[in-house]
């Protein structure tokens, strides 16, 4: 016979009477199903749930059941704004006992898609977007939200306006006497000399915020990395041969930017979406800090 096991978070009284504004687990790991237009994968997440408590008599909620509850989005179902509301309503239906009214949901998860090389046919490789999932009811208001991180290249228009002045300098002091001289000449000087000075170019990251219509039936977070992608215009590459190089070389030398310039380039990009928030940092490489910038709050 199976006696009746004890359930001190329903039979004990707090010891101190308060409130608490969240409780829950924090890194839970599961996996998620992402569906885009043409994409489906199943990818490795990490989930942070939390009811509110309002009752001060309480001791504790029921784990358990966020838990199970949670599980649920690992089985194949993509994830959207839609069926996470049905969640955090289940998540506050299972705690009707503790009177709580307000529910919450964050995912981590990190986005593989597989992207081509520049120039070279048939090569390609793996890139990860970090994504960040929150989605909230509280007192029956909804919301959502998706951050995606973006990394891209960085050249400073102030650096390359100093190392074009030095090497226009130095070609002068070669040929500045010389009447006329042959392009032999000159392709040759360049070969050697046209990267006397470089300008300095980083990793740099974009983080952006949107809100979600609450109806979407998708995230809609490719479209987003794609819109962030071509607004800098020079996204990390994966594989890449010399050619490859060669190529990423020339997209940065023509896409010269400060970090003010990232910034407005990607708020621009995103006018359709509502309350983007943008927040990028360039990891220079001539100081040991980073440069930063943010766009205004909608």
């Amino acid at each position: 016979m199976n006696a009746l096991l004890p359930d001190v978070s329903l039979t004990d009284t707090a010891p101190a009477l308060r409130p608490l504004q969240w409780v829950g687990m924090q890194n839970i790991d599961i996996p998620v199903t992402l569906e885009e237009i043409g994409y489906r994968r199943e990818l490795h997440a990490r989930a942070d749930v939390q009811v509110n408590l309002p009752a001060p008599h309480i001791k504790g909620i029921h784990m358990s059941r966020l838990y199970q509850l949670l599980d649920k989005l690992s089985h194949g179902v993509a994830l959207s704004p839609a069926n996470l509301r049905e969640l955090l309503e289940a998540m506050i239906a299972s705690h009707h006992d503790c009177h709580t009214q307000s529910a919450r949901l964050r995912l981590n998860v990190d986005l593989l898609v597989r992207r081509p090389a520049l120039v070279t046919q048939g090569l390609s490789g793996w890139k990860s977007y970090p994504l960040r999932l929150d989605a909230e009811l509280i007192d029956g208001t909804f919301h959502c939200q998706l951050r995606v991180t973006v990394n891209y290249s960085s050249t400073c228009p102030c650096s390359a306006a100093l190392s074009r002045q030095l090497i226009a300098q130095t070609f002068l002091q070669e040929f500045g006497s010389t009447a006329q001289v042959e392009s032999s000449a000159v392709t040759s000087w360049l070969q050697q000399f046209a990267s006397l000075a470089t300008p300095h170019s980083q990793r740099s990251e974009a983080e952006v915020k949107v809100s979600l219509p609450p109806d979407a039936e998708m995230l809609g977070a490719l479209k987003l990395i794609e819109r962030i992608e071509h607004a800098v215009g020079t996204p990390l590459q994966t594989a890449v041969k010399r050619a490859d190089e060669q190529e990423f070389a020339a997209l940065n030398g023509q896409n010269l930017m400060f970090v003010e310039d990232a910034a407005r380039r990607i708020e621009s990009a995103l006018f359709d979406y509502t309350k983007p928030q943008v927040h990028v940092r360039h990891l220079e490489s001539l100081h040991p800090h980073d440069a930063v910038a943010w766009t205004m709050p909608a």
